[in-house]
């Protein structure tokens, strides 16, 4: 069975380590969650952290395992409050690894929803300070075919080693 490597991932597919680590270095900002285009409201609720070990056969017939790590995020409007310490979200996962088992290099898909529309599955970017806040921009996560993306990637990686030297004009040309 492949297992799907999380430390290879684009920046753009970040794991909870990345994102505990960032947390870390800044845990007195604000942890603005950003998606659509805007912001979170500061109300926002981390409402559940899931773990989950898959197993599947995708559309090429190949068997894939990977760990993935659910944060659900409920964008509500609620008081007076503010936007959550990047610490306060880490000890929000610390108790969570009290009970459940937290794969730090599992990939971290957030789950978001105002709690009128339905749930949207998100990845998140690499976490950045901006404007005295840590922002993490989340992105949708789309279908993907993963022995396409295997070809691709593949192709891709071929087509760099040759066209990056003197080759280019033999197999790029």
């Amino acid at each position: 069975m492949s297992t799907i490597d999380n430390s290879q991932s684009d920046k753009t597919d970040i794991s909870l380590g990345e994102l505990l680590g960032r947390a870390a270095e800044t845990p007195d900002l604000p942890l603005v969650f950003l998606y659509d285009g805007k912001p979170v409201k500061p109300s926002y609720h981390v409402t559940e952290v899931k773990a989950g070990q898959f197993s599947a056969l995708d559309c090429g017939a190949n068997p894939e395992a990977w760990s993935e790590i659910f944060v659900q995020l409920w964008d509500i409007e609620e008081g007076e409050r503010t936007h959550m310490t990047a610490g306060k979200f880490s000890a929000i996962v610390r108790k969570v690894s009290e009970h459940v088992r937290l794969d730090g290099s599992a990939k971290l898909t957030f789950e978001v929803s105002d709690g009128v529309g339905p749930m949207q599955l998100f990845s998140a970017n690499a976490p950045a300070v901006e404007d005295g806040a840590l922002h993490l921009t989340l992105t949708p996560r789309p279908a993907s075919c993963k022995p396409r993306d295997r070809w691709l990637a593949e192709h891709k990686s071929n087509k760099t080693r040759c066209c990056g030297s003197s080759t280019v004009v033999e197999c790029c040309g």
